[in-house]
């Protein structure tokens, strides 16, 4: 039965999956699933550069990777870097030694592509009795939105990442009101723009991924500690997403880090993610999200098991 690895580069993190096929069926196995926070895109949204430690972090995290895939034995390999490589004018500074550590080619997807892939992982499992389905992956850099049933209908990409939306406008601890309407505004004006490609009040059901959506997810049920298999499908209300938010919006650095469920990582970043959740619910009229710990990493496993 064939193996293989995804890794997906993000703006905030770096991210492994390494599956095997189950010949018939309509699940994988999932050997091996890691995640390293390296804030590649630290820098990126005002400089459209990458840092040179945010190269060597992400590099550093990739080569603890690349042996795990060695002793893995898999059979191919696929790397997709996504919004911050995108925008980065140096990339290939950062993808040259890519190439190298892998062996492989390293792919800059665009941002449909993302949200194809995303779409895939997201719903592979689910009822499609349930659809049309809104998949949103709230990254480190964008925000891709993706409609369709079966298949995707219609995908587009903004710029309205946890990350980058940070950087952008909060600068206190906690954010002042006036950067969260600042945000606020910006968020809106994205979710416009992905409006007019992509029916998003069109859907049944809206299924979030990532870590924003989890983290959320994990708040919302009061979890003493980070548990996926809690969070995986939960349904979040709408009501309790905002709150959730403003509750987030309104804690220090310190409190946030406080948190039993809150990845070190995600600290800084999780504010601007939740708004960015919920105001998407809000313009797509919803009741509810449901929480998905696939994502893009599952589409991309799918893609090379499918191939």
């Amino acid at each position: 039965m064939k193996r293989v690895a995804a890794l997906d580069c993000g703006t905030n993190s770096i991210r492994l999956l390494i599956a095997e096929e189950n010949l018939g069926a309509s699940t994988f196995t999932e050997i091996s699933r890691k995640m390293s926070i390296v804030k590649l895109g630290e820098g990126v949204d005002k400089n459209k550069a990458f840092l040179p430690d945010a190269i060597s972090r992400t590099l550093a995290a990739l080569k603890v990777f690349a042996a795990e895939i060695a002793d893995a034995k898999v059979e191919q390999v696929r790397f997709c870097a996504t919004s911050a490589t995108r925008d980065a004018q140096n990339r290939d500074e950062f993808l040259i030694p890519v190439a190298q550590i892998l062996g492989i080619t390293p792919e800059v997807i665009s941002g449909e592509e993302e949200a194809r892939l995303s779409f895939k992982g997201a719903t592979q499992g689910l009822d499609k009795s349930s659809g049309p389905f809104l998949v949103v992956d709230i990254g480190g850099g964008s925000t891709e939105f993706v409609f369709g049933s079966d298949h995707v209908n219609a995908a587009r990409s903004v710029n309205i990442g946890c990350v980058r939306m940070s950087e952008r406008h909060f600068k206190n601890d906690p954010p002042t009101q006036s950067e969260i309407e600042g945000a606020r505004e910006d968020i809106k004006k994205a979710i416009a723009q992905a409006a007019e490609v992509v029916p998003i009040k069109n859907a049944k059901t809206l299924v979030a991924v990532a870590g924003t959506a989890t983290t959320v997810a994990a708040a919302a049920l009061n979890l003493a500690k980070y548990d996926s298999d809690l969070i995986h499908l939960v349904k979040i209300s709408a009501i309790e997403t905002r709150r959730v938010s403003n509750w987030l919006l309104s804690l220090t650095r310190q409190e946030r880090s406080d948190l039993g469920y809150m990845h070190p990582g995600r600290v800084d970043v999780i504010a601007a993610g939740s708004l960015v959740l919920a105001e998407i619910i809000e313009a797509t009229g919803l009741e509810s999200f449901v929480a998905s710990e696939n994502d893009i990493l599952d589409g991309m496993v799918w893609s090379m098991l499918n191939a």
